[in-house]
């Protein structure tokens, strides 16, 4: 294999003509923009804001509302972009088939298996905080199920290990009280399993099942926090604890920026419904709207439940606090309200689950059809119209590590994997050629970067230059963080340059910044796992994709 046929591009209009993916192909077209825009809220709006928010409060104060913000203008020119590639390749596959007709086959294939982090990976976090939350559920109304049958192993090992090393009682932790053989422990966290099979099974039987499903939890969830939001105002107003509002920046920006892991994984979803294209009535009218109309939607919703939740309790008490929501009412002494948002965090993240679920199939369906994965993958059931053999996998990848595994270093690669993809659909539409306004159609708008992005990075580098210099200094004792820091100013400079010399649309190259900027605080350690990660799917694609591609056959 030569080094330019790594880089082999997909023709659009072979894409657009496929007959798999025709618009009388074998998938049902029934979502509509008002569809996509529940399903956009349904994946957004789950275990970010009722768990990872609390950690974000914690580190930054109220002016982590400053970082939700910041996250929101990063995902929109990213949804822009999204927006931009949906009208003009109406088809499953999201970056990965974006990324395939713009940068060549094995670039296609990193973001494709990078895009496994996003849907299956995320939804281990997902389903680990669904179980949590509803296991309070059932304390509440009086069912106690034994410890060893809701938590993972990893966690409870972590959690007894630790316990020992401080000289904290033991007697009591589901490691000690679980059954087992020997050094053997049997420790599952059951409900989040079965979660992850049924709404693997939904997903499954159709699209206008899960369609259905997803708009009624949305529907359900904004209620209850509009409600939540309604009644926190009230609280801060009439007990008069607007002083938790100050100082507003507790621990600066470097404080707010700390959460920016937890901030973007409250974000991710809403790019999943691209992957729905082939069951859109008129993808390329509806999905760019459903995208921009869901991202606007979750953004008001998180700076209000933000400011209110710390109105309600100073932020120095969320540490260590994975139900922020449901624990700022049990402090003020309104427990109804708490479990009413335990019941609503419930729903949320059944939503999410649900969302990428149907997300993660369509991906692998997109791959198969191009030879670079089985062909089992791209199966459609004769019944339900789904790509069932995918969703199946998809399942048994969610399913059985939520058994064991702990979810702290996932949330960090969810959002790497995420942002990667991001960067390159960005960047992805900046070699897309120009073409003519169609009415009825997204269209990006174009405005030259000739003179703004050089501008901005300069004053990036004014702004930086006290951490510039902290970098080069530390390099040789602190480690990789700043050298991804270093690396970030380095591509902000070349984009810079680029854009002067090729007169750079503005909307994706500051997606493509922002993204790069987001991913280079996120800690370094992840980073190696998520290299890992990488190097490992290209193994796979150099065994097997590379030689059965459909355009290595011609």
């Amino acid at each position: 294999m030569d080094f330019k046929s790594l880089f082999r591009q997909k023709p659009i209009q072979s894409v657009l003509h496929d007959p798999e993916s025709s618009p009388h192909g074998a998938m049902n077209r029934t979502l509509t923009v008002r569809d996509l825009t529940f399903m956009g809220v349904a994946a957004v709006i789950g275990a970010g804001i009722f768990s990872t928010i609390g950690s974000a409060a914690f580190k930054g104060g109220p002016g982590v509302s400053i970082l939700f913000l910041i996250t929101a203008v990063t995902c929109g020119f990213t949804a822009l972009c999204y927006a931009e590639f949906a009208a003009r390749v109406p088809v499953s596959g999201s970056a990965y088939t974006y990324s395939y007709v713009t940068f060549g086959e094995v670039i296609a294939w990193i973001i494709g298996w990078a895009l496994i982090l996003e849907y299956a990976i995320g939804n281990i976090v997902v389903a680990i905080s669904w179980s949590a939350y509803f296991n309070n559920i059932l304390q509440a109304i009086g069912i106690h199920l034994p410890q060893w049958l809701t938590i993972g192993y990893q966690s409870a090992a972590m959690e007894y290990r630790d316990a020992l090393e401080t000289g904290k009682a033991v007697e009591e932790l589901a490691y000690t009280l679980a059954p087992g053989i020997g050094d053997f422990k049997f420790i599952v966290n059951l409900p989040a399993f079965i979660i992850v099979i049924l709404v693997t099974w939904l997903v499954l039987i159709g699209i206008k099942e899960s369609k259905s499903t997803a708009n009624g939890m949305v529907i359900l969830k904004i209620v209850i926090l509009i409600l939540v939001a309604l009644i926190g105002i009230w609280y801060i107003f009439s007990e008069g604890t607007t002083s938790n509002w100050t100082p507003f920046l507790p621990n600066g920006m470097k404080g707010v920026l700390a959460g920016v892991s937890g901030v973007f994984f409250a974000y991710i979803g809403f790019d999943a419904i691209s992957t729905t294209a082939e069951e859109c009535k008129d993808p390329q009218r509806d999905l760019p709207r459903g995208m921009i109309y869901s991202l606007i939607l979750c953004t008001v919703i998180y700076i209000v439940t933000t400011l209110v939740i710390t109105g309600m309790v100073n932020y120095s008490e969320f540490e260590n606090v994975t139900d922020p929501l449901a624990y700022v009412f049990d402090k003020i002494n309104m427990p109804l309200v708490g479990f009413i948002v335990s019941v609503s965090a419930v729903v949320a993240a059944t939503s999410v689950l649900l969302v990428f679920q149907l997300g993660q199939p369509r991906i692998w369906m997109s791959m198969s059809r191009d030879g670079l994965l089985p062909k089992r993958f791209s199966n459609i059931h004769p019944r339900y119209r789904t790509p069932s053999f995918a969703t199946f996998v998809t399942g048994l990848l969610v399913g059985i590590p939520v058994l064991v595994i702990d979810d702290g270093l996932v949330t960090d690669l969810t959002s790497i994997g995420t942002l990667f993809a991001f960067v390159l659909v960005c960047g992805g539409v900046l070699i897309l050629p120009r073409r003519p306004k169609e009415p009825g159609k997204f269209n990006l708008p174009y405005i030259n970067g000739k003179f703004i992005v050089p501008l901005l990075v300069v004053a990036a580098i004014v702004g930086f230059r006290n951490r510039l210099g902290a970098a080069f200094s530390n390099l040789g004792h602190e480690g990789y963080q700043e050298v991804l820091f270093i690396l970030f100013m380095v591509l902000a400079v070349y984009i810079a340059v680029m854009s002067f010399i090729r007169n750079y649309s503005l909307i994706p190259v500051l997606g493509m910044l922002c993204c790069s900027y987001l991913m280079i605080e996120i800690p370094s350690q992840s980073w190696l796992v998520f290299f890992g990660w990488m190097a490992f799917g290209l193994i796979i694609y150099f065994l097997y994709g590379a030689k059965n591609s459909k355009l290595s056959k011609g």
